[in-house]
Parts: C-alpha cells; structure tokens; sequence
C-alpha cells in the first residue's frame, strides 16, 4: 500500500494518544536491530527518498506549469522545523519557498484571515512550505473562545473553497497533521529548558496552550473531518520519533510528485543542428 493511501487521514479522525507512537514503516530486521540501527537505516532510507525527489523537483521547475502546496500542522514540539530541514536540503532552492506564520500582526488582522496566506501560495514550478498556516486562524480562536460554532464552521467553507481554487489553477496541494503525544511533547519542552542552546525554542506560550490540550485536539480533530478533500487531502504521521516520521512524510512527498506527472520541457529551439564553435 502506498503512503498516500496509508496515512490518510480516515473518516471522523480520533487523534488518540497511543497512535502517536505507532511506526508502521520500521524494520528492526527481525528484532536484530539496536535503536541507534534502527534510526540511523530511517534517515538513510529518508535521505534515498529526499535525493529522488530533489530529482523530481528539477522537473517541476523546469516545465514552470505546476506547483506545489505542503501544509504542516501539528501541537507545539511536534516536528515542523525538523522535518522542513531534513526533507528540503537536497532541493534547488531557487524552487523552494519555506514559510512560518505566527500570530497576524495588526496589519494583518485588519484584512480578512486568508489574505497573508494567498501571498505566499507557490508560483508555477515552485514547492511551497507552510509552516503553520490558515488553519491557526481557525483552531486558535476556537479554542480561544473568539468564534463561535457558527463562525468556525463559515471558515472551514472559506478554506475549503480557497484550496479547491488552488487545486483548480494548478497547485497540488497536500496537508499534513504530525501528531505527537502529550508525553512526548513534555520530554521535548523539558529539553529545552534544560539545554541553555535551545532555550531561544522555547516559548512560555507552549505551556498555556498545552494546559489546552485536549481543546486543540478536538479543533485539530473537527477541522481535518471539515476540510479534507481528494483535491486537497489531509495525511495523519505518526509523530513520536522524529526519524520515523521523518520517513513518512519523504514517502508522502515523494508519491505526490510522482503523481504529479512531471516531465522536462520541451527544449526552445530544435537543438540537433546546433554546434558550438
């Protein structure tokens, strides 16, 4: 079964915290395999699949005819910025855009909600990253109490019918929940208080929306159940062990651009008379 069929997300999702640390995709050989075996053949297996799609990328932006979306969601520590850097190194990035979107700032706030994310939708041959993304505009202020049921379910129409727009002008869009468990985001947080070279991670903020937990579990839960289309799918990724989700998401990544039907373009000018002097 492909990763695209495996991960995606099913119908009425149950985030639960057990299947947080599920590793469908590991090989221990047999039970042969030590843990530092186990993560160092994941990163390598990860790095195989990075390189082919750095090949594809090279044909996306050669034809400059398609683009693609990925959205990264996930609870506070659950890997966005690590799986960012170990999927995109081997990507050309002058068709790479990677961006991060905290909270609006004033400007933004007097624009309707989807305006600073249009801005940075991928161009013809470019992949875009979101790091964060419309959604926070969504789960936040439910989870905050400055929407109603009504209001939260206007704008998963909003983001329903802006991804079928991107669909329809060409972006391959694919969205992605990296789902971590309590346990696991408290070891993460604890190490970065105790490692004074992450501490610039950490964020007192994290602590209050933690103490939300089980909110943003039921937000995230309702809103990939509002919004999840064949047009714009939602993968859930098991997100516990870093190198294993990293893997998931390369196979996630590297399906949909073969999916995509990419080719080199057709050269400019009929080539076999051409000689350099």
């Amino acid at each position: 079964m492909k990763a695209l069929e495996r991960f995606r997300a099913p119908k009425e999702l149950v985030l639960d915290e057990a299947s947080a640390g599920d590793k469908p995709l590991r090989d221990d050989d047999g039970g042969k395999l030590k843990n530092g075996a186990i993560k160092e053949r994941e990163r390598a297996l990860t790095a195989e699949l990075t390189a082919h799609s750095a090949q594809l990328q090279e044909k996306l932006y050669a034809a400059r005819e398609r683009k693609l979306l990925l959205i990264l969601q996930g609870m506070d520590t659950a890997g966005k910025d690590g799986t960012v850097r170990a999927l995109f190194s081997q990507i050309n990035p002058m068709g790479l855009r990677a961006t991060a979107f905290a909270a609006p700032t004033v400007r933004e706030k007097s624009r309707d909600y989807l305006w600073r994310v249009h801005a940075h939708v991928p161009g013809n041959g470019e992949i875009a990253i979101f790091n964060r993304s419309h959604y926070e505009d969504v789960l936040v202020p439910r989870v905050l109490g400055d929407i109603d049921g009504k209001e939260t379910k206007r704008r998963y129409a909003h983001i329903r019918d802006f991804e079928r727009m991107l669909h329809e002008t060409g972006t391959t869009v694919m969205k992605v929940f990296l789902h971590i468990s309590k346990d696991e985001q408290k070891e993460r947080l604890q190490a970065r208080l105790d490692d004074p070279e992450k501490h610039w991670k950490f964020d007192p903020a994290d602590l209050s929306a933690r103490e939300q937990w089980d909110d943003y579990r039921h937000a995230y839960q309702d809103a990939i159940d509002a919004t999840d289309a064949d047009h714009a799918p939602w993968y859930i990724v098991p997100a516990d062990s870093k190198t294993h989700r990293n893997l998931i998401v390369a196979h996630l990544v590297r399906e949909t651009l073969q999916g995509m039907g990419l080719e080199w373009p057709e050269p400019k000018a009929d080539l076999s008379k051409v000689k350099i002097d």
